[in-house]
C-alpha cells in the first residue's frame, strides 16, 4: 500500500509547492522563469533530489517529479528541472569525480547555476546509435577535442554549461561508444543558433556547433568504458519528468474547464450538468490520475536503485502521462468553445505545447517499440 499511497510528507510537500507556485504570477518571459526558478530554489525544491551533502535535499526523483508536476498544475511549469536537476544534476551526482560534484551540485541545487543537456541530432533523431558527435584525445596535452552538432537543445542561452553526450573510439574495438562531457557556455568553437519555433515557451530551442571544441581531461563525466550505462542513468529520470511535466499541464487545463463549465450557463442549466461536457472531463481526470500512478512508480523504482525496472516504467509513465495530457488539454479547449481560443484563458497555447509530451524526449512510437521488444518479446522492426 506504500507504494499507492502518499505519505504525510509528499502530501505536505506537494501542498507547500501548490501554495508556493499559486503566489507567482504565469512566467510570460524569461525574467519572470527565472525570479520564479531563484524562489523555489531558495525553499529547496529545485535541488530537492540532490546530495544534502552537496547542498541538496538529500531526496530523490520521486520528489522532484512531485514538485514539477505542482508547479504544472497551477500554470508555472519549469522545463529546466527537466534537464538541469534531474538529467544532469543525476548524472553528476551519480557518476562524476569529487571535483565535479563540488563544482557543480551546489550551484545547481541553490539555482545559482544552469547546465542544459545535448544529445538530438539531425541526423539521429531517435537513434543515438547514429550520434556523430566525436570526441577524440590530444596525444601531446590529453585534452579531449569535441566535433559535431546538436538540435533541439532547451535553454541553452540561460546555461552555464550543456552536458554533450559524444562519442569515443574503443581502443579494442574500433567501435564507438557513448561518452558524456561538459563544455562550459564560453568555449572557444561552441556555438548556438536559435530555432525559430511556434512552440510558445519561455525556454527557447537551440541547434549547437562544436567546432574542434577543446576540453580538460576532467571535462568528461564518469568512466569513459561506462558511458552507456551513465547515459541511461539520466535518460529515466528525464522520462519521469517529462511525465510529470504533462501531468502537471494537463491538471491545469482540466482545472480551467472545470472551472467553466461549473459557472457557464445556458438555458438556465450550468454546462457541467449535461453529460456530454461532463463524461469527458471525468475521463481525462482518469486518464491522468492513472498515468501519475505509473509515474510514481517509476520514480520509486528508479530512486531505489532499480535502473532495468526504473526503464521499463519510466517510458509507461512518459507514454501515458503525454496521451493523457493531450486529451486533456484538447477537452478542455473544446469545453470551453471559442473562449479556449483566446488569450484571456491560456488554454491554446497549451494545444501546441501539449504536443511536447508526445514526442520528446522520445516519440511514442519508439516507447510502443521499447516496450514491444523489452517488455513482450517480440521481435524487433529495427
Amino acid at each position: 500500500m506504500t507504494t499507492l499511497i502518499e505519505s504525510e510528507d509528499h502530501k505536505s510537500l506537494r501542498a507547500a509547492v501548490s501554495a508556493f507556485a499559486q503566489t507567482h504570477p504565469h512566467t510570460a518571459n524569461a525574467e519572470d522563469n527565472n525570479r520564479l526558478w531563484q524562489a523555489a530554489a531558495k525553499l529547496g525544491y529545485i535541488g530537492v533530489n540532490l546530495p544534502e551533502a552537496y547542498g541538496g535535499g538529500g531526496a530523490g526523483i520521486t520528489e522532484l517529479s512531485l514538485v514539477l508536476e505542482e508547479l504544472g498544475a497551477a500554470g508555472n511549469p519549469l522545463l529546466m528541472m527537466i534537464v538541469s536537476p534531474a538529467i544532469c544534476g543525476t548524472v553528476i551526482a551519480r557518476f562524476g569525480t569529487e571535483e565535479q560534484k563540488r563544482e557543480w551540485l551546489p550551484p545547481l541545487a541553490d539555482g545559482t547555476r544552469l547546465m542544459a543537456f545535448g544529445i538530438t541530432e539531425p541526423d539521429a533523431g531517435s537513434n543515438s546509435h547514429r550520434i556523430t558527435t566525436t570526441a577524440r584525445r590530444d596525444a601531446a596535452t590529453g585534452d579531449w577535442i569535441l566535433t559535431g552538432r546538436k538540435v533541439f537543445v532547451s535553454g541553452v542561452d540561460l546555461a552555464d554549461a550543456t552536458l554533450i553526450v559524444g562519442r569515443t573510439e574503443d581502443a579494442r574495438t574500433g567501435k564507438l561508444k557513448p561518452c558524456l562531457f561538459i563544455v562550459p557556455r564560453d568555449t572557444p568553437g561552441f556555438e548556438r543558433r536559435p530555432i525559430d519555433m511556434e512552440l510558445n515557451a519561455v525556454e527557447r530551442q537551440f541547434e549547437l556547433t562544436l567546432d574542434d571544441v577543446r576540453l580538460p581531461a576532467d571535462a568528461l563525466v564518469g568512466d569513459e568504458d561506462a558511458g552507456l550505462l551513465q547515459l541511461f542513468a539520466g535518460l529515466n529520470p528525464e522520462r519521469v519528468m517529462t511525465a510529470a511535466f504533462a501531468i502537471g499541464m494537463g491538471r491545469y487545463a482540466l482545472a480551467k474547464a472545470v472551472e467553466y463549465a461549473r459557472e457557464r450557463t445556458v438555458w438556465k442549466t450550468p454546462i457541467g450538468a449535461h453529460q456530454a461536457i461532463a463524461h469527458p472531463l471525468a475521463q481525462a481526470h482518469i486518464d491522468l490520475e492513472l498515468a501519475r500512478l505509473m509515474m510514481q512508480k517509476a520514480a520509486r523504482l528508479y530512486d531505489a536503485g532499480d535502473d532495468v525496472g526504473a526503464g521499463e516504467a519510466a517510458n509507461m509513465a512518459k507514454y501515458a502521462a503525454g496521451e493523457a495530457c493531450v486529451k486533456a488539454v484538447d477537452q478542455a479547449v473544446h469545453t470551453l468553445g471559442g473562449n479556449g481560443l483566446t488569450r484571456e484563458f491560456g488554454l491554446a497555447r497549451l494545444i501546441t505545447a501539449s504536443r511536447v509530451a508526445r514526442i520528446a524526449p522520445v516519440s511514442r512510437e519508439m516507447i510502443l517499440n521499447y516496450v514491444s521488444h523489452q517488455t513482450l518479446g517480440l521481435p524487433k522492426s529495427y
